[in-house]
């Protein structure tokens, strides 16, 4: 298998290309607009087609970079069916599955976030977008975000994966590459909470300030990145 993550220095964000082998389709979930390029040579390099693209969600710290590579791929676009971008050409369901060649992804509706998260699982790779991340947890307080659904998201779907469960999130800020489920439920600070008040309470208590440039960056992802 072929395994790439590739980082967004401007918004920390990570995007990951994955294919069975050389020569093969290809798929690349939350791809950034001004990388398409690099996207485009490492396909070429690897002698990938892409195939399809997924977005996690309506992203509000960068331009998703899926419409672009539409227009170059012809890929298909995929987001999870509570999306609002209507621009989106599939739209797969809660434990829908996926697939390219051999490999398999199983998508998981895990709003909290926001209302239309989802992560999406690959045998041990789990690919969680911004609900959960790397000794934190995606914060709530906008785009119809809700502490109340990212408790359940998290304590009753992603963390009743396997302990040995491959995490990689959509961001991180402190140059970690991954983690697992298991150090998750151990280390990350924003679980070791007993109930679901508790964790309504921290994330009540966050006091973030909003991304550069949100409005606009969900204007355009509404069309996955046109203009």
């Amino acid at each position: 298998m072929i395994f790439k993550q590739v980082f967004d220095q401007k918004s920390s964000t990570y995007t990951y290309l994955i294919a069975s082998a050389k020569g093969r389709e290809a798929l690349i979930i939350d791809p950034v607009i001004e990388n398409v390029d690099s996207y485009i040579a490492l396909l070429n390099e690897l002698d990938l087609k892409l195939v399809k693209v997924i977005d996690t969600h309506i992203h509000a710290d960068h331009i998703t970079g899926a419409s672009k590579l539409k227009k170059v791929t012809n890929c298909s676009t995929i987001m999870g069916e509570h999306t609002p971008a209507d621009a989106v050409e599939v739209k797969v369901k809660d434990e829908e599955i996926i697939k390219i060649d051999q490999i398999t992804i199983k998508a998981m509706y895990t709003p909290g976030h926001t209302s239309d998260s989802y992560s999406f699982l690959m045998d041990k790779y789990l690919f969680s977008g911004d609900t959960l991340l790397i000794n934190g947890t995606g914060r709530t307080d906008f785009q119809n975000g809700s502490s109340k659904d990212a408790y359940n998201s998290l304590f009753n779907k992603l963390l009743k994966l396997p302990d040995d469960t491959l995490l990689y999130p959509g961001h991180d800020y402190n140059g970690k590459l991954s983690s697992t489920i298991g150090k998750e439920k151990e280390h990350n600070p924003r679980l070791q909470v007993e109930n679901v008040d508790q964790y309504i309470e921290i994330m009540s208590n966050l006091n973030l300030s909003k991304p550069q440039m949100i409005d606009q960056n969900i204007s355009r992802n509404l069309k996955l990145g046109k203009i």
